[in-house]
């Protein structure tokens, strides 16, 4: 991150105006007042992947992965980032937002400011051209997107089918109602809507794609959707003025499929996505819809919306025990060695790796791609040694704590004087209710409960109290700073 020199300095009123090391603490301190102010679900879905590139002549560039964000930026929250920005470096006048990635920038970049790239490394040239991949768990190969407007959706990725689809206990439910949907012939539509839901690299991407080539090879009309594509075109066919449209040719399809529901925000958003999926339904047409939680959890989604996913058939995706992260990882090594023919992994080594890394898939995508590089730049073998090293922080990192609601009650309740009783009673006083709100918070942050279910853990509270409490703290916390600290340490604790 760069800064232009002019910024260094106090600015008299006790904030830094901007020298070199301050600069990260100031955009830590702006991107907390505005996840206090906006939300932790809103934050997550907009502001969690924005970056500071730099700040020259008073205007603070920010950067996103994707078009549709730096859009959606614009549109709604420039003047509530410019004024958050403004409050901790009183210079910065402007904010620019361009998007990250490997194409030319946004914008000519300051004189002085250009850095040079290093070269492609081995490591790179080797991952250039990846072989095919027959896990369940690869991520979609990133594709150019289409024009505003266009409805072809997000290209399916080619190495995504059924047919290099590992099934397992955890999968096995999942593969078989996806493989029944995509391959049905007869009149109307099964299990719609379709509800998938994982956690991160346990398949449900794979399970979509394999979805969209088996309904197109049976000449059905498919269109792939990430949430944000779904957005991003709703929101330029209304700066277009071509809304209906729009509308009219997304319901003209055999079969619609939704990645990353948990991402569309937007009450006009919201709401088309709802009419769109009653129209399709209604009309016959087969709709699948992926998520990273089941639609009840979905709390930032209308409640019309979520009573409707929730009313054709869910399934889960399990975690991958350790028979499926073989077969996975096997599958990938013989993959790789269709291309290195010379990379050799012994049985041994590949079956450490499959029960050293239990995490999703992508952490045994990661760990064979570093054992072809180490195989490959020190034409070396692969041992026992080399893959430990190799993963080691894969493994360090691969089991979280599970960190239960009760000991959230118990940690907090001791911490602030009072008993767990007290935080489930109906007592008011403020030497109660702060405790409880934070613990609340904690339960929300650290857990995968929804709302009501955290509700249920406090006394049999209500859902919006719990959602009350939450951005109670959240509000707080970007406010004072003391009270920051109280609950980083308390999430500490918890962790380790």
């Amino acid at each position: 991150m760069q800064v232009d020199g002019n910024l260094a300095g106090d600015d008299g009123n006790g904030r830094n105006g901007g020298n070199g090391s301050e600069i990260p603490a100031a955009w830590a301190r702006v991107k907390r007042r505005l996840r206090a102010e906006l939300g932790e679900d809103v934050f997550a879905s907009w502001f969690a992947r924005l970056e500071l590139e730099n700040i020259v002549d008073g205007t603070a560039r920010l950067t996103v992965p994707t078009r549709f964000l730096k859009s959606w930026i614009e549109s709604h929250y420039l003047d509530r980032v410019l004024t958050t920005f403004r409050a901790e470096i009183a210079e910065v006048g402007r904010i620019e937002v361009g998007v990250r990635g490997t194409g030319a920038p946004a914008r000519p970049a300051a004189p002085g400011l250009v850095k040079s790239g290093p070269a492609a490394s081995p490591l790179a040239r080797l991952q250039a051209a990846p072989p095919p991949v027959p896990v369940a768990t690869a991520t979609a190969a990133a594709e150019p997107r289409a024009e505003a407007g266009d409805l072809s959706g997000t290209p399916l990725d080619g190495r995504l089918t059924f047919a290099n689809f590992v099934v397992g206990r955890s999968n096995a439910l999942a593969h078989a109602a996806a493989e029944r949907v995509a391959r049905h012939e007869g009149e109307g539509a099964l299990y719609n809507p379709l509800y998938l839901h994982a956690g991160v690299g346990l398949g449900k991407t794979h399970l979509l794609h394999g979805i969209g080539h088996a309904a197109r090879e049976a000449g059905r009309r498919v269109i792939y959707l990430t949430a944000d594509r779904f957005m991003y075109g709703f929101v330029n066919a209304l700066k277009t003025q071509n809304a209906l449209a729009y509308k009219e040719r997304l319901r003209g399809i055999d079969l619609l499929i939704l990645d990353d529901v948990q991402f569309i925000q937007g009450k006009s958003i919201q709401a088309e996505f709802g009419h769109t999926i009653n129209a399709l339904i209604d009309a016959g047409r087969q709709v699948i819809v992926a998520s990273d939680r089941p639609p009840a959890d979905l709390e930032a989604l209308d409640e019309r919306v979520r009573s409707r996913l929730a009313g054709g058939l869910v399934v889960e995706i399990g975690g991958l025990d350790e028979p499926l992260r073989v077969s996975i990882l096997t599958a990938r090594l013989q993959a790789v060695r269709a291309a290195h023919p010379t990379f050799e992994v012994s049985p041994t080594v590949a079956s450490y790796v499959a029960r050293a890394i239990t995490a999703n898939g992508r952490d045994l995508e990661g760990a064979v791609n570093r054992l072809l590089a180490h195989a490959t730049l020190t034409g070396t073998a692969v041992t026992m040694e080399t893959a430990e090293s190799a993963i080691r922080d894969l493994v360090k990192n691969r089991e979280p704590k599970r960190i239960k609601i009760e000991d959230i009650q118990k940690l907090v309740a001791s911490r602030y004087n009072v008993s767990r009783s007290d935080i489930l009673s109906e007592r008011r006083t403020a030497a109660v209710v702060k405790p409880r709100q934070i613990a609340m918070y904690l339960s929300k942050v650290l857990t995968l409960r929804s709302l009501p279910e955290i509700g249920r853990r406090f006394g049999g509270r209500d859902h919006t109290t719990v959602l009350h409490a939450v951005r109670k703290i959240e509000k707080q916390i970007g406010e004072d700073a003391v009270l920051g600290d109280e609950v980083e340490l308390l999430k500490r604790m918890l962790q380790d």
